[in-house]
């Protein structure tokens, strides 16, 4: 038996990169896992990835900054498991400027996507969360749930053309150090996983300088400047960055019962860089 076994969880922006990743590990582990994803195609491909390998899963498709997305989100576990044990906030993209250059369109769909869905979504699980703990404490069968938000160096140090996102993920940390003192007295260990340099489609070397990738009717620019991609690496101790499925690992780590008197904190997953 995996030391996830017989659990439920959601992972927000599960269909690919990161969030991908995450939902195998946790699947590997027994967890039942609802994928998100904006699009439908790559929530159905990490549903049948993890279907091969054997384990379960279903998607439930949609922006999580939609108005209702939480509440949906929570129920399709409701519905297929009949319960809730593991929430991974990761949705998330960026869309820089400096902050002469940055709009408010920038700035509210970065701090929609990044704050208020996992808000949002942790809001909706609330009465869930709540109803269980309440029930376990009666029978004598209490477990430990557990929340995990994704944030980034950038929100611990800031960094230079990411005003937005910086906010948003500094945002994050209040939230889940918030949600630690008040969800404790459920039995829920809420934490945070701040992501250094890991190699996804959004920070990979950029070769076609117009790569974009599409949202909410936006072309959004992606990749890194392949020099300054090897000028970032360079100041990782470990000389590299970090791959999807070694930042899912650390969400991980935050997910098994090793970790249920670890609640309130921020584990970087950087490789040893500092901001």
């Amino acid at each position: 038996m995996g030391t996830l076994e017989g659990q439920t969880a959601i992972i927000s922006g599960s269909g690919r990169g990161i969030g991908r990743d995450i939902a195998l590990r946790l699947a590997r582990e027994g967890a039942r896992i609802v994928v998100n994803d904006l699009d439908p195609e790559p929530a159905k491909d990490t549903v049948a990835a993890i279907e091969t390998i054997g384990g379960t899963a279903v998607a439930c498709v949609g922006n999580v900054t939609d108005d209702g997305f939480g509440e949906r989100f929570v129920q399709t576990a409701l519905d297929h498991f009949d319960g809730l044990d593991i929430i991974v906030n990761n949705a998330g993209y960026t869309w820089d400027s400096v902050i002469q250059k940055l709009t408010d369109e920038q700035w509210d769909a970065v701090l929609d996507v990044h704050l208020k869905a996992p808000f949002r979504i942790l809001r909706a699980a609330q009465p869930v969360i709540s109803a269980a703990a309440k029930k376990e404490a009666q029978t004598g069968t209490p477990r430990c749930r557990k929340v995990v938000n994704i944030s980034s160096i950038a929100g611990l140090g800031g960094n230079a053309g990411q005003a937005n996102y910086a906010a948003a993920k500094a945002g994050v940390t209040g939230l889940t150090r918030t949600l630690a003192k008040e969800w404790g007295r459920y039995n829920v260990t809420v934490n945070t996983v701040a992501f250094g340099l890991i190699k996804t489609r959004l920070t990979e070397a950029a070769a076609d300088q117009d790569a974009t990738i599409h949202v909410e009717g936006n072309d959004i620019k992606v990749g890194v400047n392949p020099d300054l991609l090897t000028a970032m690496e360079r100041s990782i101790p470990l000389g590299r960055a970090g791959t999807p499925a070694e930042a899912a690992g650390a969400v991980y780590l935050l997910c098994t019962p090793d970790s249920d008197y670890v609640s309130g904190q921020t584990l970087v997953c950087g490789g040893g860089f500092s901001m």
